[in-house]
């Protein structure tokens, strides 16, 4: 099979992905209706992958933790108690009608980021609000401007010896150990280090965590299951991300990476084309676990507001793109998700194979966006989280026929919020479906 796969072209990978994510054999559903609107809801995404027109505009309910409350939790609780958070999920999907689903896989499981004492993130209880709705990322030079090098030359030796001992609390010991590309044929150096007590003390922790985070996927997993078997695709359960966003991000931060566009630019370019690969086999190895062919790519550091288009150009686009088509080469849709404005960036970002690639945007002008990307990629988003949790009903589904008579002309279009609807009301959800069925039927 491996060789037969190989050989296929980019599109004959993608319709084997199609294929496999529309039949969903093997998958038992709750009822012939169940499966009759699984497919119905496929047949429909796909079509507007490939811009053309479905029976209707399909809808997209990015809902984060919102089935936490709404089914009366909160994030707090279901980042802790995984049957409270299939519960949630389960309530979620009987009680709205919509085209995808947001798996819960990016519901975090609390206990383990307690056990490890992780860094990077707050989350509900842990230095914000416990009724936060959502996580709070805590951005710091993690990597040290003068420690590229390192990283290049040996990328795990450096994620584990030195970025993992500076995140987690937990693995601080991590940075006595010998560095795992030391060689000698008696391997004294190497073992002496867990002789430490402190060093045991992060393994049992990590063990700990582990069995943690097994018991969190079971969880999670068996809850996506269900929501499949009730007739809901899934989509955009794996994930990727822009290389540039990797550095600033995880190691460099806002701060670091700003500067280094300025006093050491080769080196940017000398990792983000290192890290390129791994970041596209991230994705292509998650694809490998699901039947949804959807990579979700949030983009954090490349809208109007941080750079200038022609360091956009420089340093993001180039391996952002690369990334992409690398998705495209094994047969998956990538969805970046082009948080904050774009508008300066729609005639950058067409640049890609047509009918391949969900953009999905955040704050740009939808309509501006139809216009520039719409001929070569399905569009997403455009319902702003104002009007969503502060206007009425009527008024969701006025928005709504606007958007679907511009952005759904032609096909191509995928009704959504612009990011996650956490604070919305659920009166405001039904009326998008409700004007998708009224107002967004092809004739």
């Amino acid at each position: 099979m491996e060789k037969e796969w190989t050989a296929l072209t980019p599109e004959g990978k993608r319709e084997v992905r199609f294929k496999r994510w529309l039949e969903a054999e093997g998958v038992e559903f709750i009822s012939p209706e169940a499966k009759k609107a699984y497919q119905e809801r496929v047949t429909r995404l796909i079509k507007v992958i490939k811009l053309e027109e479905p029976d209707r505009v399909p809808v997209m309910i990015p809902g984060g933790a919102y089935p936490a409350y709404y089914a009366g939790v909160d994030l707090q609780r279901i980042m802790y108690d995984y049957d409270e958070l299939a519960r949630a999920w389960r309530k979620f999907h009987q009680d709205f009608d919509m085209d995808t689903t947001m798996v819960p896989s990016f519901i975090w499981p609390g206990k383990v980021f307690d056990l490890v004492d992780y860094r990077l993130m707050k989350w509900p209880g842990h230095g914000v609000s416990s009724k936060s709705t959502f996580y709070q990322y805590v951005e710091g030079e993690y990597m040290k401007a003068d420690e590229y090098d390192a990283l290049m030359n040996d990328q795990t030796d450096y994620w584990l010896r030195t970025m993992m001992p500076r995140i987690t609390g937990a693995m601080e010991p991590l940075q006595y150990l010998s560095p795992f590309n030391a060689m000698s044929s008696i391997p004294i150096g190497f073992i002496a280090p867990f002789a430490r007590k402190d060093v045991q003390d992060a393994f049992k922790v990590l063990m700990e965590a582990g069995e943690e985070l097994q018991k969190w996927a079971i969880a999670a997993g068996t809850s996506t299951q269900e929501i499949l078997t009730m007739g809901f695709p899934p989509f955009g359960s794996i994930m990727s991300m822009a290389p540039f966003d990797v550095v600033g991000d995880f190691l460099r931060g806002t701060h670091g990476i700003m500067l280094d566009m300025y006093r050491q630019p080769d080196k940017i370019h000398e990792i983000l084309e290192k890290i390129t690969p791994s970041t596209i086999d991230m994705a292509v190895g998650g694809a490998a676990a699901t039947i949804n062919p959807i990579v979700l790519i949030p983009l954090h550091k490349g809208d109007d507001s941080f750079m200038s288009q022609k360091q956009f150009e420089t340093f993001y686009w180039p391996t952002l793109r690369e990334v992409l088509l690398g998705l495209v080469e094994e047969g998956l849709v990538p969805m970046p998700l082009a948080e904050g404005f774009y508008n300066n960036r729609l005639e950058t970002v067409k640049d890609v194979p047509r009918g391949t690639v969900i953009w999905w945007f955040e704050r740009a002008d939808i309509f501006k966006a139809k216009e520039i990307v719409g001929d070569t990629a399905c569009i997403a988003g455009g319902l702003p989280l104002s009007l969503l949790c502060t206007g009425t009903p009527q008024e969701v589904k006025e928005y709504c026929r606007k958007l679907i008579e511009v952005c759904g002309k032609g096909g191509g279009y995928l009704m959504s919020a612009a990011s996650s609807v956490e604070e919305a009301t659920a009166e405001n959800l039904h009326a998008i479906m409700e004007a998708a069925k009224e107002y967004g039927v092809y004739k």
